[in-house]
């Protein structure tokens, strides 16, 4: 057996013995497959992993950078209480309202708001707003881009605080400190700022699965 086919394996267990889909789940990635949107949604036992981390950190607003067809969105705005609040920001308005529809069939279009634009804007916007903190900020957009979704997510939260960075393994690209991928010069700028602040305590790890060789980083904003 390969290596990729076992990890797959392996996610298949846990996700069938720890996170089995439901209907708003599986219609989810359904009618994003059927609208065309990039297979790139987090894994099911990865979204539970999201929903736990929200629920551990007792979150009341959250905020995403990245929605896509808003499967991740699910598993977070399921962590939230009924008063709760999550705001996703998505460039594309195809991926918005696939993620608008998915969001109000598993009953969470209430607390939750899709905000279309680049999201450099979308942040500028939110912070124009003077919104309270956000308890959980999970960003899944463009690479290239992550610096600044790193810098404006230390801006919208608070003390304790919890920022989730996906991607960031890039294949084990993520070493080479000579790259000119847009993508990993992106991620290792962000985790450069992770590490430099002084308010930031992060970690980063490794993950294989269905979703390949890849891992996120985690940072709790501190006093």
């Amino acid at each position: 057996m390969t290596e990729p086919q076992l990890w797959r394996d392996v996610d298949d267990y846990f996700t069938g013995l720890l996170a089995p889909p439901d209907a708003a789940l599986t219609e989810a990635l359904h009618d994003s497959d059927a609208a065309g949107l990039p297979q790139i949604n987090v894994a099911p036992n990865q979204g539970k992993l999201l929903h736990l981390l929200a629920v551990i950190q007792g979150a009341t607003r959250i905020l995403e950078i990245g929605t896509l067809g808003g499967y991740s969105t699910i598993w977070l705005a399921r962590a939230l209480p009924e008063d709760g609040r999550l705001i996703t920001l998505e460039y594309s308005e195809q991926h918005a309202e696939v993620a608008r529809h998915n969001l109000a069939r598993a009953g969470l279009d209430k607390i939750t708001e899709v905000r279309v634009g680049p999201a450099l804007i979308g942040l500028q916007t939110l912070a124009d707003e003077d919104p309270a903190p956000f308890d959980v900020v999970f960003i899944d957009a463009d690479k290239v881009n992550n610096p600044r979704y790193v810098e404006w997510a230390l801006k919208l939260t608070r003390p304790g605080s919890l920022i989730i960075l996906d991607n960031v393994v890039r294949e084990g690209a993520v070493t080479d400190a000579t790259s000119d991928d847009p993508s990993v010069r992106g991620t290792r700028e962000a985790l450069d700022l992770f590490a430099a602040h002084p308010k930031v305590s992060a970690t980063a790890i490794q993950t294989v699965g269905v979703k390949g060789y890849d891992g996120f980083a985690l940072a709790r904003v501190l006093p």
